[in-house]
């Protein structure tokens, strides 16, 4: 089996998340005692936040390219960026790099098409629902994108950055987020993607009637078979 290169901490949560999944799904292919051929490099979130904050995606182009570069030069042969909204700097990181970028976008696009869905809701970061980078993949693959309204979206972003992000599972914003996903669905959504990674720690298959899906679990799986079919 090859390595996987993790560009992580965006946020450590969703990195745990990424790390558990893939040494699980090793385990199953490979026996109990048996873990994934990782290399993790960890950037800083706060640094991460202030940027996007500042809009500077071209300082966050810069570092998501090097830490790509330090995965390469340590062994990686594919590479994971372990967060939804950073990959408004796959292009960067891509040209960066001589080995595959796996794209979040791109993996769950394949599922929907499996799912045969033609219309489906995107939840995330506002980076994620606002820009184009997920949604034009998904109409690459012919699938509509409904984004919640401006206050949904609002909602559904600082619950992600002030509670999920370090680890917090209130209960009323998961009621929140059930409220806006039905809105959704009565809109027309088949189904509903969890586009931040930090979600699925939050909402569940079960609380939903109409197929999720989960980028972390969707992302991390697709790198897991390529590097195992390797």
């Amino acid at each position: 089996m090859k390595t996987i290169g993790l560009i992580g901490g965006m946020t450590p949560e969703s990195t745990i998340l990424y790390y558990r999944i893939l040494n699980e799904l090793s385990s199953k292919q490979f026996g109990d005692s048996h873990s994934c051929k990782l290399i993790l490099n960890s950037v800083d979130f706060e640094e991460i936040v202030k940027l996007q904050k500042l809009d500077r995606w071209d300082v966050l182009n810069g570092i998501m390219a090097d830490a790509a570069i330090s995965l390469e030069k340590a062994g990686a042969n594919y590479i994971l960026i372990c967060a939804n909204t950073m990959h408004l700097t796959i292009d960067a990181v891509r040209e960066s790099v001589s080995i595959p970028v796996i794209h979040i976008a791109e993996a769950t696009a394949k599922q929907i098409v499996h799912k045969k869905l033609s219309t489906v809701a995107l939840l995330g970061t506002k980076y994620t629902m606002e820009n184009s980078f997920f949604i034009d993949v998904l109409k690459s693959h012919g699938i509509e994108t409904i984004i919640p309204n401006e206050n949904d979206r609002q909602i559904i972003h600082d619950v992600i950055y002030d509670e999920l992000s370090k680890g917090v599972l209130n209960p009323d914003s998961k009621q929140s987020y059930l409220k806006i996903i039905q809105k959704l669905i009565d809109t027309g959504a088949e189904g509903i993607i969890l586009g931040c990674t930090e979600i699925p720690l939050l909402i569940l298959q079960d609380d939903v009637n109409v197929p999720t899906f989960d980028t972390t679990t969707i992302h991390a799986t697709e790198v897991f078979k390529l590097a195992l079919n390797e």
